[in-house]
């Protein structure tokens, strides 16, 4: 950035563009947080993102910031820059609800690796944020919090689980936020919301100190506006975790030296089995004229089929609700009142698999890895699809508290997402288009066990050649 930042534009910056605004001394931390307060107490009535702000504390952490920088000290990537995170975050001695009524006043006595990365480079934590019940619903409803908005119109969903970091990057009022993704928590907000987000390799960031719901599905990961924000934020949080002896040891590379808009060469299969049948017209287009922006940067796109879908898809489901209904079991005995009507039919779902069943699926998770690897990464780099096959649904119309007929397309709302988390592969959504009504599109890009490097180069090059993800809402 080569002009002083002018204060009514701090919302509008990105992640990264905040914190190096921060780190060459055109702007402070204080005005960062002010900025960002200031859009919250203006808009966050109808968006319901936030569950607990913690003003004082966040203006004070700036403070203590913006002497650090005056006084010459080392400063961390993230040094700076207001978050808010996913009320699933534990951070000792502070309330973590996980969205739900059992844990409405639960009181952690440990604190997240995650958090604590993010504490260690610089980022000022503002509090946390609302999110489907213990992250059990892709579309963003709550009934113990109330649900969460979408900021481009009220009456629609902003995507679940990770309501509140989408909806709330999305409006600006902050420039990052942690989600989670077991069947697409942290992608859909992205795509209803219009901004970026990031689902990791299976095991890449640590889920230490970190609410769970499926030991096999569960991924840490960041939403914010641009794949170069992604980057910055997977540099700072990824990495092997003592305390999480699931986390992998592979090595951390630097994600921001691969972002540099050259993908010529760069070889995308376009997966037409599952991924397109029955998508919406408005996506389709979206979709394609994505895929022509990513043409345009040298990307060689080629048409493929997968025959492993059918078995990806239907031991994904079985996986997640096997898990979900074993973390549950003593508060479904203990409390089966408190929670909603739809996640209390979710949960004793799971109990109905046999053991057999949830054995085989997860015995077949390696060779249906290898086999979809085959078919749509052998010769390619990256699989592309659409996030979400439909337009983006209004909350009545995924009410299924309200009315159970709406159950099926409760259900389609993730659809193309789920995979990737059984597939355990990286998996990135990022703003590609807006429907007929003006609700956002989302493009989503997977590579390889551990190639974010390749699907966050591929993210930013198109960001690059189009303007999606600098569009936001006019609240």
């Amino acid at each position: 950035m080569n002009a002083p930042v002018a204060v009514t534009d701090l919302a509008s910056l990105s992640m990264t563009e905040a914190a190096d605004a921060f780190a060459t001394g055109e702007v402070a931390a204080t005005a960062l947080v002010e900025a960002c307060l200031a859009r919250i107490d203006a808009h966050d009535a109808v968006v319901n993102s936030v569950i607990r702000l913690d003003r004082e504390a966040a203006l004070e952490a700036a403070a203590a910031a913006d002497a650090a920088r005056a006084a010459g000290r080392p400063l961390g990537k993230l040094a700076g820059v207001p978050m808010m995170h996913k009320d699933m975050y534990y951070r000792a001695g502070r309330v973590s609800s996980c969205g739900s009524k059992i844990r409405r006043d639960f009181i952690p006595g440990v604190t997240a690796t995650v958090l604590e990365r993010l504490d260690a480079a610089g980022a000022i934590d503002m509090g946390t944020l609302n999110m489907a019940e213990f992250a059990q619903n892709p579309t963003g409803h709550n009934a113990h919090f109330g649900h969460c908005h979408n900021p481009w119109d009220p009456a629609y969903c902003t995507g679940g689980s990770s309501s509140g970091s989408g909806a709330g990057v999305a409006a600006r009022f902050f420039y990052a936020a942690l989600g989670s993704d077991t069947g697409g928590s942290i992608r859909l907000p992205a795509t209803l919301c219009g901004v970026t987000g990031l689902k990791g390799t299976q095991t890449r960031v640590s889920r230490a100190g970190v609410m769970p719901l499926s030991f096999s599905c569960d991924n840490v990961g960041p939403l914010v506006r641009t794949a170069r924000d992604a980057a910055r934020f997977m540099a700072v949080t990824a990495g092997h975790d003592p305390r999480d002896p699931t986390s992998a040891r592979e090595p951390v590379p630097d994600y921001e030296a691969a972002l540099t808009g050259d993908i010529r060469g760069l070889r995308i299969a376009v997966c037409e089995t599952f991924f397109l049948d029955g998508a919406d017209a408005p996506v389709v287009a979206a979709f394609e004229a994505a895929l022509d922006a990513l043409r345009a940067r040298g990307a060689v796109v080629t048409r493929i089929s997968a025959s492993s879908m059918r078995a990806i898809n239907a031991y994904t489901a079985m996986v997640s609700r096997v898990e979900g209904a074993a973390i549950h079991a003593n508060w479904m005995r203990e409390h089966p009142g408190d929670y909603a009507i739809h996640l209390s039919a979710r949960l004793f779902g799971g109990y109905a698999f046999p053991a057999h069943l949830y054995v085989e699926a997860l015995s077949r998770r390696g060779p249906l890895l290898r086999q979809f690897v085959a078919e749509a990464l052998t010769g390619h780099d990256i699989v592309a699809t659409p996030t979400l096959k439909t337009r983006v649904p209004t909350l009545a119309e995924t009410d299924i508290d309200a009315d159970p007929a709406n159950w099926s397309r409760f259900m389609a709302v993730s659809a193309n997402t789920r995979p990737f988390n059984y597939l355990g592969l990286p998996t990135i959504s990022i703003p590609c288009g807006f429907d007929d009504r003006g609700l956002p599109i989302g493009l989503q890009l997977a590579g390889r066990p551990f190639a974010e490097a390749t699907v966050l180069k591929a993210a930013d090059a198109f960001q690059r050649e189009t303007g999606w993800h600098c569009k936001a809402p006019a609240l």
